[in-house]
């Protein structure tokens, strides 16, 4: 299976993260009813401009695989707060909910 989270601007749907293309160290974690995503920023980050949009943000994490479709999870950021700790170069997203489904299930 192949993984590859993205973290986009919702309203122009701007990519700020792409780890296929930009790889980087994050985890994904449920914290009690909301999930926490953290990522290991790199230099080609601008950190700047995620948190100047931390309140439209979309977090999608991918996973494909060979034998059946993929499978899409949409987090929902909300009010959801978003850190970043520079010693850590560590972005911190906290998402409400998150939506788990097959893209190809919703094709026109």
């Amino acid at each position: 299976m192949k993984e590859v989270l993205v973290v986009r601007h919702s309203v122009g749907g701007r990519t700020f993260i792409h780890t296929e293309q930009q790889p980087m160290e994050y985890s994904v974690r449920q914290m009690g009813q909301g999930w926490r995503i953290a990522l290991i920023m790199t230099q080609d980050v601008d950190i700047h401009e995620i948190l100047r949009w931390k309140q439209e943000l979309n977090v999608f994490l991918f996973w494909e695989y060979d034998d059946q479709p993929a499978k899409k999870i949409w987090f929902y950021v909300k009010e959801g707060p978003v850190t970043y700790d520079d010693q850590l170069k560590q972005i911190t997203i906290f998402a409400e909910s998150r939506i788990e489904y097959i893209p190809d299930e919703f094709g026109i």
